[in-house]
């Protein structure tokens, strides 16, 4: 009988690291036990990377799982693109898919929880806008496109639905920017009906129109009575700080001083600064900018997360990483304590890519006090 025991005992395990649970825990509502808490994305390396062969099987590997378990974090979201894992006839490129569901093993081995995000499709890049290829998105006016979308989406569940859904949730769709915000409701109608039919109780990830902004969220509609959601928004203000000297984006060609807390911009330097960037600048001479601010901004958010019972979920933010670190640390401290009030999930943005905290190739910290920062915030300590 012990060796019964045993036996059973070493199975159990076995399915625990292959899956990422020992048991689908029975409720009469079907709610699964997807809880997060704090996490980073793993950037630049499924998506938004020219990385193939051995450097980007080399990219992430189980120390970096194993490194995120020690520091207390408890889950990861992983962008990937269509891309990397379909050419461009729909046929599926192995090396990637064999990547994503090694990363979601080595997850589950190490304690922490995932969330596959599908960043970016060939229909739709949410910053096609600033980077000129706006005539790109054809996701919210074309139902093949759509019906693409969604078809992605099945070759990702035979894939990836034998991942407990304790364990493994899914983002279809990162950054949505419709133009009508009711385009992006009934997408998420859609592509929830088509999912719910084949994988009933996994966790889905629903962010707002217009780049998952916290100001949207008041007009998403959020499918009814289906608990296995999580509410996601997306937050970097003020981006004069966060994304200081970023080359994509307007508001970083800014090279004047930037203050936190406060009026960010003094109106010395908006005087200073080239005619073509004043009206960007404009809105940062008048407004203040401290904790008030960002806890103001998260309220709409909040409201619909209690009005619908589900979890909230901020699954970016941070800050560019030449920008001024003791200026960053006071944003980090403010968001961390918001977050901390109102039990908003987090995962920054990101790992080891431009906004991030660890140096791969010099396999070392390059931003030490931002992760004592993380892990030491009030309220978050590991369990």
């Amino acid at each position: 009988m012990k060796k019964l025991f045993f036996f059973l005992a070493i199975v159990a395990m076995a399915v625990w690291t292959i899956t990422g649970c020992t048991s689908k825990p029975e409720t009469d509502d079907n709610v699964n036990n997807f809880r997060i808490k704090r996490g980073t994305n793993l950037s630049h390396w499924l998506s938004q990377s020219e990385e193939r062969g051995d450097e980007r099987r080399q990219h992430i590997q189980e120390d970096d799982f194993e490194r995120l378990e020690q520091l207390g974090f408890d889950f990861v979201r992983i962008p990937i693109d269509e891309v990397q894992f379909w050419d461009e006839e729909g046929n599926q490129l192995p090396e990637a898919w064999e990547l994503l569901t090694n990363a979601l093993h080595l997850a589950a081995k190490h304690h922490l929880r995932a969330i596959v995000d599908l960043h970016i499709i060939r229909s739709h890049y949410f910053n096609a806008a600033n980077e000129g290829g706006a005539s790109a998105n054809t996701l919210f006016t074309s139902e093949e496109a759509q019906q693409n979308l969604i078809h992605m989406w099945y070759e990702l569940s035979d894939v990836l639905r034998d991942f407990c859904t304790d364990s493994v949730a899914y983002e279809f769709m990162n950054e949505p920017v419709a133009d009508d915000h009711e385009q992006w409701n009934q997408l998420v109608a859609k592509v929830h009906k088509a999912l719910r039919e084949r994988e009933p109780q996994r966790t889905l990830v629903v962010g707002s129109n217009r780049w998952q902004g916290y100001e949207t969220m008041k007009y998403l509609k959020v499918p009814e009575g289906d608990k296995n959601i999580v509410l996601s928004f997306h937050y970097y203000n003020p981006m004069i700080l966060t994304h200081y000297g970023a080359w994509w984006t307007p508001i970083g060609k800014y090279k004047g001083k930037v203050n936190y807390p406060g009026i960010l911009v003094s109106k010395e330097d908006y005087e200073a600064a080239p005619d073509s960037l004043k009206p960007e600048l404009e809105p940062y001479l008048t407004q203040e900018w401290n904790i008030d601010r960002i806890r103001q901004d998260f309220k709409d958010a909040i409201e619909v997360a209690k009005r619908y019972n589900l979890q909230l979920f901020c699954g970016e933010w941070g800050v560019y990483e030449p920008v001024d670190r003791e200026l960053a640390y006071k944003w980090y401290k403010d968001m961390l304590s918001v977050f901390d009030e109102f039990n908003i999930a987090w995962t920054t943005w990101c790992y080891d890519a431009d906004f991030g905290f660890w140096d791969q190739k010099k396999n070392d910290y390059k931003d030490k006090p931002l992760v004592d920062l993380l892990m030491g915030a009030k309220g978050l300590e590991k369990e």
